[in-house]
């Protein structure tokens, strides 16, 4: 190289770590200088001064876009995302002046119960009022980068540019390299059993900053109003919570490194995880470890849904909606209920609206299924599409005054591309058309 030329520089890998982070990071807080203070390393490897960034009004109006654009009912204030809208320079200011000298103090959570799909038991919901739904996200915004910048590759659930697609592709991946003995794990009652001390020590790891812990621990021991009944939770971190999901990963990390330090191939998302091995005795001893790092850190498996499972055998495992099984994988059971129930919601034989419009809310409704269960065995497709056309043909029945079961003429009058003609969104074409792209 002639000795006059300058050399070209290095790229800076921490800069480069910063821009990669960028996508992943609110700019009206986390700047490019900031990020690759996160990728160096700061002083001490905690970050101290945060608080100042939660209460400033730029933050919090953020922050009130983000839940604006997540919708939510009330909490126990009544108040909707439109009322506080109403006077929201006022309400920033007033808000970010309380966080800011100490007084905010989150108000109690309503407690909601949404039915589990194919179970008689419901899971609890916490909401949180607007404003406090605001205070978390704003404390969300300021952390998730921090945490994010170490969390395992292997954790999918509630993390920026990652899903539960993702999550089944590794397990897909992970079969196809003959990893079909499965620990299919199921922590019992993970959202309501987070032993708080636990968690905020978790926290400290990264964050030191006294009044931002102050205010995660406040959000985590909000009153909880369900009906007539008031209570003070001891544990836990409420699901319906904005800043739950974020806390749940913080605190299941460490597992997640563990396994994959063991050498296992642990795919988690949120608190629903498996384990891929090659034979069972790999399996029982992934297990055996993870059923002790459980234990030391105040949770437990559920006794009856926790086992080992062969995905070569007919039983298979269900996770993330799918069922793996045999060799295949199609949505489980109670996935398939659940669509068929909503698909009665929009078909009741004495539905008077036009069809056409009647068909344009069934497809709103399958053609979001289709494309999460896409992948799934051919066979699932005919069947569901089937399903659909009957409970059409019921309704024009209806129409005609018919009476007595179906019979085969209904298919004649009322045929396949009769519907089609109609705008009926066919699963079975749509999995055709996919396979045809693939060559």
């Amino acid at each position: 190289m002639d000795e006059s030329s300058t050399p070209v520089p290095e790229r800076d890998s921490h800069v480069e770590e910063a821009k990669a982070l960028r996508p992943k990071a609110e700019p009206v807080v986390w700047t490019d200088s900031m990020l690759q203070a996160l990728t160096r390393g700061v002083k001490g490897g905690t970050w101290y001064s945060l608080i100042d960034k939660v209460w400033r009004e730029k933050t919090l109006r953020r922050a009130f876009e983000r839940v604006k654009a997540n919708d939510g009912a009330p909490g126990v204030d009544h108040q909707t995302i439109e009322d506080w809208e109403r006077h929201l320079e006022a309400n920033l200011e007033r808000l970010s002046a309380a966080l800011k000298d100490g007084t905010y103090e989150p108000g109690p959570v309503r407690r909601t119960w949404i039915p589990k799909p194919g179970r008689a038991e419901k899971r609890p919901l916490g909401i949180p009022n607007v404003e406090d739904r605001i205070v978390q996200m704003a404390c969300h915004i300021v952390m998730e980068p921090i945490f994010e910048h170490g969390f395992a590759e292997q954790s999918y659930g509630f993390r920026p540019q990652r899903g539960a697609k993702d999550a089944l592709r590794a397990v897909h991946e992970r079969l196809k390299e003959g990893k079909t003995w499965v620990v299919d794990a199921d922590l019992k009652s993970y959202f309501d059993t987070i032993p708080h001390d636990q968690l905020i020590e978790r926290v400290r790891e990264k964050v030191t900053d006294g009044r931002l812990l102050d205010l995660i621990r406040r959000c985590l021991t909000q009153p909880v109003v369900d009906g007539d009944e008031r209570s003070q939770p001891e544990r836990g971190t409420p699901q319906g919570g904005v800043i739950s999901p974020l806390l749940a990963n913080i605190y299941l990390d460490p597992l997640d490194h563990l396994m994959a330090e063991e050498g296992f191939e642990m795919i988690r998302y949120a608190d629903d995880f498996v384990i891929l091995c090659e034979n069972r005795e790999e399996a029982q001893k992934a297990l055996e470890i993870v059923g002790q790092w459980v234990d030391e850190n105040g949770l437990r498996l559920h006794p009856d849904k926790t086992k080992l499972v062969d995905a070569t055998g007919e039983e298979g495992f269900d996770f993330l909606g799918y069922q793996f099984h045999a060799g295949i994988k199609e949505p489980r059971a109670k996935a398939k209920d659940k669509f068929r129930d909503e698909i009665r919601v929009r078909t009741k034989r004495t539905d008077g609206r036009k069809l056409e419009r009647i068909i344009e809310e069934i497809n709103e409704v399958s053609e979001g299924w289709f494309e999460y269960f896409k992948h799934s065995v051919a066979t699932v497709f005919p069947e569901i599409d089937g399903f659909i056309r009957r409970r059409l043909r019921a309704i024009m029945r209806k129409r005609r005054n018919l009476s007595g079961p179906p019979n085969p003429l209904d298919s004649i009058r009322w045929s396949n591309t009769f519907f089609s003609d109609r705008g009926l969104f066919s699963m079975t074409k749509a999995r055709d058309a996919l396979l045809q792209s693939l060559f």
